[in-house]
């Protein structure tokens, strides 16, 4: 697994993934679960829906 997130990537996919989390726990609904995968990106750097489409925004 190679690192295909940059920093900014990396911010924005924590701060959307802890919205979405949230907003899944107020809500008491499953969709919340996402955030866990928005999170779990950032964290790993990683994503593997970049693979196919050739993105690394690691790159300047």
């Amino acid at each position: 697994m190679t690192m295909n997130i940059g920093e900014k990537d990396r911010i924005y996919r924590a701060i959307a993934g802890v919205i979405i989390l949230l907003w899944g726990i107020s809500n008491a609904n499953a969709l919340g679960l996402i955030g866990f995968v928005v999170l779990a990106t950032a964290y790993f750097r990683w994503c593997p829906l970049y693979v196919p489409m050739d993105v690394d925004t690691t790159k300047n």
